[in-house]
């Protein structure tokens, strides 16, 4: 049984068929890579899985419990977290009070110790997201408006906001995009230091195929809203569904 497992999932807009039938298993410790032409359904599916979207049938299962229908919180809290494609942070705060937001917001909007409650004192949550900004290497601004940072140094404060709150699995949507070539690698770099550190699951959905490659240890290809292979990424790149799916693509 995977840490993730979506059976049957089906949504439509209108006449379209955004989602048809898609099935799909990630292991626990693994990133499995979400790929596919625009239009494909991506979105639409990672926005079924954190409860943004509710699917015309089907079910998605975390940790053997059943998600649908679940509020974004409810599933934040149950150990899933987002990082966005554009990084939602809060630019008029600074570094290190961005990272505290997610430890005392509670579901009321209320502040409250959430994600360290076990630890015990507002100092040692302090302390906490203080060596989740050094792990992504972002302890040296702590005291900048998170607005002033470079877009890279935004996805880098997004992850620590998300890691903060020690999650099981963390979706990633497009978590490269808009960055130089030099902040794409860095951001593989930061993202496999996490992977070791933390042994933490995480799925992806990702455009850049030296993105999908350098991360991923299974592949699954949507297109139309349909799962068209799935396999580890030996195998995918140059499998003639993907290339028939991308329209002869040259980064696949």
């Amino acid at each position: 049984m995977g840490i993730l497992e979506v059976k049957g999932l089906n949504k439509r807009f209108g006449g379209l068929q955004a989602l048809g039938d898609v099935n799909l298993e990630v292991q626990e410790s693994t990133c499995h890579a979400i790929i596919g032409p625009n239009g494909a359904g991506k979105s639409t599916l990672l926005n079924c899985l954190v409860g943004k979207l509710m699917p015309d049938s089907g079910t998605v299962m975390f940790q053997g419990k059943d998600v649908l229908g679940c509020k974004p919180h409810e599933i934040n809290q149950m150990g899933i977290s987002r990082v966005f494609q554009t990084p939602e942070i809060f630019a008029d705060q600074t570094v290190l009070e961005n990272v505290l937001i997610p430890c005392f917001a509670g579901r009321d909007g209320s502040f409250r110790m959430r994600a360290f409650e076990s630890i015990g004192s507002e100092v040692d949550i302090i302390s906490q997201a203080e060596e989740m900004l050094r792990e992504v290497g972002m302890h040296k601004k702590t005291d900048m408006l998170a607005g002033s940072l470079s877009r890279g140094d935004k996805r880098r404060l997004e992850m620590a906001m998300s890691l903060v709150q020690q999650p099981k699995l963390l979706l990633l949507d497009e978590p490269t995009a808009g960055m130089s070539r030099a902040d794409t690698n860095n951001t593989i770099g930061l993202l496999k230091e996490i992977r070791t550190s933390r042994n933490i699951t995480m799925a992806i959905i990702e455009h850049d195929m030296h993105v999908v490659f350098s991360l991923a240890d299974v592949i699954t290809v949507l297109a139309q809203g349909k799962i068209l292979v799935e396999d580890i990424p030996e195998n995918i790149k140059g499998h003639p569904k993907v290339r028939e799916a991308y329209l002869g693509d040259a980064e696949v």
